[in-house]
């Protein structure tokens, strides 16, 4: 490996490095409300709120990996060319396809890491999510519980237990219940225990020797029902949250468990256009990584003269255009509009061809009229938009300074 290779390499892993980094962060940012809400209500510690973070970050490093690629692309040749860097090693006779070299290591490294987050570290990632958010729910239903007292964190209903054994035993429990009528009913039992089921994140009251007291609607009727046993489901503020946060879609799925479900949908006669695109994109997305890397090098040679801020506005564009496809495509395969297996590849498809004109033009040293254009367009609009912006400013400030 020559020194331009590795100066080349090293460059495209700080700037990816920086750029996934920073766009993992923005993204915890929209689950920061709820990671503090587990912190004030549910009384979550610190660790484990690390860990909740940790488990989901494979969900957002399955996005983030593939557009680092690119914005560290675009960035690293943009650099190049600004600084003239590669007119000299033009001169030297390094041609544009040797430049590719250390392009085409940085982008099959990506393209195994985002392989192995959405094969194998998303699906543990979102069990472990899962377990961790159903073990809060399960102790605090657990321990609010206290003899004597009315509880009412649980959703529609009031329990009161004369006395508690141990962790979760209830005895002489009085419960007014509301969840499925107007009028609450009542229920009187001489034990009660909380039993919980980690599969279905479920947490349950199970009543044993007791009466359930209810009054019609119209209070005209009067009903009274003995039980040996009752069970009642508990369900805590947000639980439903909870429950659809930690639940398995089929993109948490592991690859084996998704060919399962497809499996049994089709042997219940059930469509899994849904199901199959999901499968597809397992392979699709990481892919992207391969022609990301080479559509930003030529890219970020052609927008140096717009400096760092063009570059910038390059990849965005691209990665806005790809993802709007790509949601369209995807969405026209699970309606099985479209074949489902091929809709999330025809968006690598079209760049995949995009990533072959430029590389070519690049390595021809054909101009790129189109895009010399469109970029002198945006240059001189934004140029205009600056200088209005300024001479607007400007009248402002003198006509507040006229007496």
């Amino acid at each position: 490996m020559n020194i331009i290779t590795r100066y080349v390499l090293k460059e495209l892993f700080k700037i990816f490095s920086l750029s996934v980094g920073f766009l993992t962060t923005l993204l915890f940012l929209d689950r920061i409300l709820y990671l503090t809400e587990l912190i004030i209500n549910r009384g979550v510690s610190l660790i484990e709120v690390m860990k909740i973070m940790i488990y989901i970050a494979p969900s957002f490093l399955a996005m983030t990996i593939p557009i680092g690629v690119l914005v560290a692309s675009v960035v690293v040749f943009n650099q190049l060319s600004a600084d003239s860097e590669w007119i000299a090693m033009k001169a030297n006779g390094l041609s544009f396809l040797n430049l590719l070299r250390p392009v085409l290591y940085f982008s099959i490294f990506a393209y195994i890491a985002a392989n192995s987050i959405i094969f194998y570290a998303l699906p543990w990632g979102n069990q472990s999510f899962k377990q961790i958010i159903y073990d809060i729910v399960r102790n605090r239903a657990n321990f609010d519980i206290k003899p004597n007292v009315f509880n009412m964190d649980f959703e529609n209903l009031v329990i009161m237990a004369k006395e508690k054994e141990g962790i979760s035993n209830l005895k002489n429990v009085f419960i007014a219940d509301s969840t499925t009528t107007i009028v609450p009913k009542i229920i009187i039992a001489q034990e009660g225990a909380i039993v919980s089921n980690s599969e279905l994140l479920k947490i349950q009251l199970q009543l044993k020797n007791g009466t359930i007291h209810e009054i019609g609607e119209q209070r005209k009727n009067y009903q009274l029902l003995n039980f040996d046993r009752y069970d009642l489901n508990l369900e805590l503020p947000n639980s439903d949250n909870a429950q659809q946060r930690a639940s398995m879609g089929n993109r948490e799925l592991s690859l084996e468990k998704l060919r399962e479900r497809i499996s049994q949908l089709k042997q219940e006669g059930k469509t899994t256009y849904a199901e199959e695109v999901e499968l597809s994109k397992k392979f699709s997305i990481p892919f992207t990584c391969l022609i990301f890397g080479f559509i930003g090098a030529p890219l970020g040679i052609k927008s140096s003269r717009s400096g760092k801020s063009g570059s910038f506005t390059i990849a965005t564009i691209v990665i806005v255009v790809y993802y709007v496809a790509l949601i369209f495509t995807q969405n026209m395969g699970s309606f099985g509009k479209i074949n489902p297996i091929m809709s999330v590849w025809i968006p690598n498809a079209i760049f995949s061809f995009f990533m072959i004109y430029l590389v070519y033009k690049m390595q021809k040293e054909i101009p790129f009229k189109l895009y010399d254009w469109t970029l002198d367009t945006l240059i001189r609009c934004t140029s205009t938009l600056k200088e209005w912006y300024i001479r607007v400013s400007n009248n402002s400030k003198s006509r507040k300074g006229t007496p």
